[in-house]
């Protein structure tokens, strides 16, 4: 397995897993957003746009400051490029992903080889698997709040809710689920966003009334960012952040204003050759580095008020 840094080593960058788009192609339909004939009608044109996009994200990401590791595409898995789906990861731990769609689990053996070569190089400290019969997509499903100290979990399409006890057990973190409602917005990273700041980004009308009364029940008023309609087609939740920059594929004035106003700069670099896939900036990313800095006390607090309800 080709996993390797391609910046040099320095200091405590964030650490991203990427995937080039050397085999991206949309030849399968799993989610309301792919289109094969679609695809195949566009020509090379479509698979040119999408390496001269995801090339710009990869760049767009270091200038940011974030170290990238990439894994070697592989023929016939065109979705292997979402590395986000690969795993979870934090705190130097990795539960690796088991995918719903059966398109998509020939993937599975080569985020395990990248996973266990990150391991040889002490990049990570343990890689595990899920339970038998335990279905999970990864971070872009479980979503990390640095600032709350727990995770996301979106299900009801791609991941079961029954992951979230697992992955409880396995990091010693709450993950609170949130059942979403709409097929396009299939993965909880396609709507949903957490800011180190502690605002979240997220589209309402993807997540059913429980999962909208528990955002609300965990995060105030000022710190939900809502998008309408057109941002969240857009695909804008679809964020990755790096320090104080968020880079994404597109949003309205009104969002990059909003977010300018808590201290982000915005940075747009278009990747419409992967949404046709249901995919964007966050999709191709994974974070490798997160680490979480609560106490035992403050955890344990925390847990206690999420079984308050």
């Amino acid at each position: 397995m080709n996993v390797h840094a391609t910046l040099a080593e320095t200091g405590a960058r964030p650490r991203l897993l990427m995937c080039p788009p050397r085999h991206f192609a949309v030849t399968y339909s799993i989610n309301p957003w792919m289109d094969p004939k679609s695809w195949t009608d566009g020509g090379g044109n479509l698979h040119r746009e999408a390496e001269r996009q995801w090339a710009a994200l990869h760049d767009a990401l270091t200038v940011a400051g974030a170290l990238v590791e990439t894994i070697e595409p592989a023929a016939d898995l065109p979705d292997l490029v979402f590395t986000a789906n690969a795993a979870v990861v934090l705190d130097r731990k990795a539960v690796l992903s088991r995918f719903r769609h059966p398109q998509r689990r020939n993937e599975e053996p080569i985020f395990a080889a990248a996973f266990a070569a990150l391991a040889e190089r002490a990049v990570l400290d343990d890689v595990s698997r899920l339970p038998d019969g335990i279905i999970l997509e990864g971070a872009g499903d479980c979503i990390w709040d640095a600032k709350r100290g727990l995770f996301w979990l979106g299900c009801g399409f791609r991941s079961d809710a029954r992951a979230a006890s697992v992955l409880d057990r396995q990091f010693g973190r709450p993950c609170l689920p949130l059942p979403l409602a709409e097929a396009c917005f299939y993965h909880l990273d396609t709507a949903f966003c957490a800011l180190p700041c502690g605002s979240v980004i997220f589209h309402p009308e993807a997540f059913t009334p429980a999962a909208r009364t528990t955002i609300e029940a965990h995060v105030t008023p000022e710190h939900r960012i809502a998008l309408d309609r057109a941002d969240a087609e857009r695909f804008a939740a679809n964020a990755v952040c790096i320090g104080n920059t968020i880079v994404l594929s597109s949003c309205s004035s009104s969002l990059r204003r909003v977010l300018n106003e808590r201290g982000y700069a915005v940075v747009e670099t278009p990747l419409h050759a992967f949404l046709r896939s249901g995919g964007s900036a966050c999709c191709l990313t994974l974070r490798l580095d997160y680490r979480s800095d609560l106490t035992v006390g403050r955890s344990s607090l925390l847990r206690q008020t999420i079984a308050r309800g």
